[in-house]
């Protein structure tokens, strides 16, 4: 399976926090999976930080490839096939950042791992 991790399931990953589901965990551990974290939420991770809204030990110019190349994760750059899906998908949710993680599972057929309700609303392929 081809995983695409939401921004809220790395940091969990990253910081081991209970809110990370058993189901999920068990997918992000098996090494049959690619795991992949998108270029998209390093970005949403970046101005979060930014802003004040996300705490990190860490810039996280630094943390983010750290703690992705710790966990064996590999990165995922913004294809313009995905982007542009973007102008097709129904207005179910609001953050641009979730959004562009759905057109990007959508365009590369990876199922995303999230735990958002608004997510798996949309034809997408998700776990949790």
């Amino acid at each position: 399976m081809r995983v695409l991790l939401d921004t809220c399931t790395f940091l969990w990953v990253c910081a081991g926090a209970p809110e990370l589901s058993a189901t999920a965990r068990e997918l992000f551990q098996d090494p049959a999976n690619d795991v992949y974290l998108s270029a998209v939420s390093a970005w949403e991770i970046a101005v979060k930080h930014a802003l004040g809204r996300l705490p990190l030990p860490e810039p996280p110019q630094h943390l983010v490839p750290a703690m992705r190349e710790a966990h064996g994760v590999q990165p995922l750059p913004l294809s313009e096939d995905a982007a542009l899906l973007l102008a097709s998908l129904p207005p179910v949710h609001r953050d641009p950042f979730d959004r562009m993680l759905v057109c990007q599972a959508i365009a590369d057929g990876l199922t995303i791992l999230t735990p958002d309700d608004a997510i798996v609303r949309y034809p997408v392929r998700t776990a949790w």
